[in-house]
């Protein structure tokens, strides 16, 4: 049973959302405000994503994400009627997993909280040819979805992590910003392409210093190569 979180000041917002998610058979609870969100959070066992909208009474749904990616990583999907790009990488920089901005289709939303969803489900054996990768000090276990840097575990965000996955499954390779987009995220992505530098710039922060694995090619897009320069 996978189970949702909607947490919306909007009544007819969360009804009109629950109605479309139920009908892909999920269990949809609601939160009228970020103090709610929050209470659910804790009392709901397992929460498989959590739907926040931006502008909410009390506490908003960027401070909501803040406390609850310091205890979860969690899929989380904001909501916002601004367009502007820094909001959306304010909220990626917290730890967000995508963005849709209002006015939105139910059916786009409802295509992209299955993307993230099936992100989460473990791959079968067969299609996961190792269970860990490891360079010098940067070590990845894919069973446990967990990365350590000199055996210290790194404090990742989902979309991190599956940035440094993607660059380990395709290590020596160029890959381009749009290539990143649609692989990482899951489907073409109608933000700015520069969403993809920043996750890679905090990534490089967090795994220094094998930050130098990510090589930027100037004008294309990024390779890895789990080996240092010489």
């Amino acid at each position: 049973m996978v189970q949702l979180l909607i947490a919306d000041d909007d009544t007819r917002m969360r009804k009109l959302l629950k109605d479309f998610l139920s009908r892909q058979e999920y269990t949809v609870h609601e939160a009228s405000d970020g103090n709610e969100a929050l209470q659910l959070f804790q009392k709901i066992k397992p929460l498989d994503l959590i739907i926040l909208d931006i502008m909410m009474p009390g506490m908003d749904g960027w401070e909501v994400c803040r406390k609850i990616r310091q205890q979860s990583d969690v899929p989380i999907l904001m909501l916002t009627a601004k367009e502007e790009e820094y909001d959306q990488l304010f909220g990626f920089q917290l730890g967000a997993d995508d963005y849709v901005t209002k006015p939105f289709s139910p059916s786009i939303l409802v295509a992209r909280v299955a993307s993230l969803l099936k992100r989460r489900q473990p791959k079968a054996p067969s299609e996961t040819p190792a269970q860990e990768w490891a360079k010098h000090g940067l070590q990845v276990k894919f069973s446990a979805g967990k990365v350590w840097v000199d055996q210290q575990v790194a404090d990742l965000s989902p979309k991190e992590y599956d940035l440094l996955v993607y660059f380990i499954h395709n290590e020596g390779l160029l890959l381009s910003r749009e290539q990143l987009l649609e692989n990482v995220w899951g489907y073409d992505y109608f933000g700015d392409v520069r969403t993809v530098d920043t996750h890679i710039n905090r990534l490089r922060l967090k795994i220094s210093p094998y930050d130098c694995f990510i090589h930027t090619i100037r004008g294309k897009g990024y390779r890895f190569e789990g080996s240092y320069e010489e």
